[in-house]
């Protein structure tokens, strides 16, 4: 595997009237332009690449034109404050100056992750509170508390079924079954079915459709489009269905919910929430299981610890994990309201910021010389992964949840648990979003005899 090198542009210098050089008075230095691989080849690498480059940078998004740069901070106590400033916006059409002038493709294949929305995700106060309290009325701690028996039940079905899964492969791979395919996705995916009453047969239909969203790489305008029909006729169809049948699943209670003066949410904000909850609710912890179990097996004595762990103190695993290889690459973190001075920069109005949410877990400013090393031993392991002030994901308590009963689970079952290939031939899924390998081929009872 060859990384997409990350660099500095050769034109340090190119201008545009939307992306001014920043500097002060001549006090601050410029802000470097920074390449990102789209493909996501080496995220760890390139998060790396970028810490060097400086506390702030800028680059160019696939499918922008080059003068249309997104910012980003590459510390982790900087992505802290800039998430919770109060001249921070997530609505684009309000704040982000490219889009307003017509300079970013109405066709732009990444749109979907950046603009347009109506969920809480892309709001801000006091139609994203609203929003939020709304959906905290019926996405409750009791309701995650109370998924801790079903969860249970998918993980030991999807147990069950691994070794139906054993595959003839390739030389080297004979028997080996996709972990990654066969039980990290079906978890989260039947639990976030189960709770919202998605039936069995739409379930290769969304996951299509998620997949289509994060993936970057070769992504195309009819792709983007195709992605936006469907999930809006798929979700109008669950939506229509759990109007004429309701049931006890999440979808019902939205569909009834109301905020503080009887309103209840209109149909494109109940689509928008519910696109958000499938996205966030299987995509992040499906990723998360994969890495854990990968760094655990590329770390035979973080494992060997592991299995002496009760049930509850594989919580440690997920927390790491979350921290060494987060769930999320790059993430749209808001749009300048007003200037914003930031890590010896001042970055201007109007501008995109990206998040480097998974990237600043190992950020040695705040986890010293052993941040690149995965030890479920740590006293710190501070991570943002799932985002840091009033957009904090609602789901984290229910992903970390899943993640820890299907880790303890699955290694009990399996002790010998090996990968069938080596850690460094793995491949990444060609996505600046999600950081995930395309597959994790496993032998289920150790490496075969040669």
């Amino acid at each position: 595997m060859t990384p997409h090198p990350s660099r500095p542009d050769t034109r340090p210098d190119q201008q545009s009237d939307q992306q001014p050089e920043v500097r002060s008075g001549g006090a601050e230095p410029a802000v470097p332009i920074v390449s990102i691989d789209p493909d996501g080849a080496d995220p760890h690498g390139e998060m790396a690449r970028l810490r060097a480059a400086g506390p702030v940078v800028r680059t160019v998004l696939p499918g922008l034109p080059d003068t249309v740069h997104a910012w980003a901070v590459t510390r982790h106590d900087l992505l802290g404050r800039l998430s919770r400033h109060p001249d921070i916006s997530r609505v684009a059409h309000r704040h982000w100056a490219a889009y307003r002038d017509g300079l970013v493709p109405d066709d732009w294949p990444l749109a979907g992750m950046f603009i347009g929305l109506t969920n809480m995700f892309f709001l801000d106060d006091p139609e994203h509170r609203r929003l939020r309290q709304m959906i905290s009325r019926v996405f409750t701690a009791r309701r995650v508390e109370e998924m801790a028996g079903d969860i249970t039940r998918i993980v030991h079905d999807a147990l069950d079924a691994l070794p139906d899964h054993r595959s003839p492969g390739t030389e080297g791979v004979e028997g080996a079954v996709d972990l990654r395919a066969h039980y990290a996705y079906t978890i989260p995916m039947g639990v976030i079915c189960r709770l919202l009453g998605i039936p069995d047969p739409m379930r290769p239909r969304m996951r299509a459709l998620v997949d289509a969203l994060m993936r970057t790489g070769d992504k195309t305008a009819k792709d983007a489009a195709d992605v936006e029909t469907g999930r809006l006729e798929l979700l109008g169809e669950l939506v229509e269905r759990r109007r004429s049948r309701p049931g006890a699943d999440l979808t019902s209670a939205l569909i009834g919910v109301r905020d503080d003066d009887g309103d209840a949410l209109t149909h494109r904000q109940l689509i928008d929430t519910l696109w958000l909850l499938v996205v966030a609710g299987h995509e992040t912890t499906f990723t998360l299981i994969t890495n854990a179990v990968r760094a655990l097996l590329a770390h035979p004595d973080q494992l060997a610890h592991a299995k002496t762990l009760p049930p509850e103190g594989w919580s440690a695993v997920v927390e790491e994990t979350l921290r060494y290889d987060g769930v999320i690459n790059y993430l749209v973190a808001g749009y300048t309201k007003a200037a914003v001075p930031i890590g010896g920069t001042t970055i201007p109005p109007g501008q995109l910021l990206i998040g480097l949410y998974g990237g600043v877990g190992r950020d040695p400013d705040v986890h010293g010389p052993t941040a690149d090393r995965f030890d479920i031993t740590r006293a710190n392991t501070q991570h943002l992964a799932f985002g840091v002030g009033a957009h904090y994901c609602l789901g984290a308590p229910l992903a970390r949840l899943e993640a820890r009963i299907a880790l303890h689970a699955l290694f009990d079952r399996h002790p010998d648990l090996t990968l069938a290939v080596p850690d460094d031939d793995l491949t990444q899924v060609p996505s600046m979003f999600t950081n995930c390998p395309t597959d994790l081929p496993v032998h289920l009872d150790g490496a075969p005899p040669r």
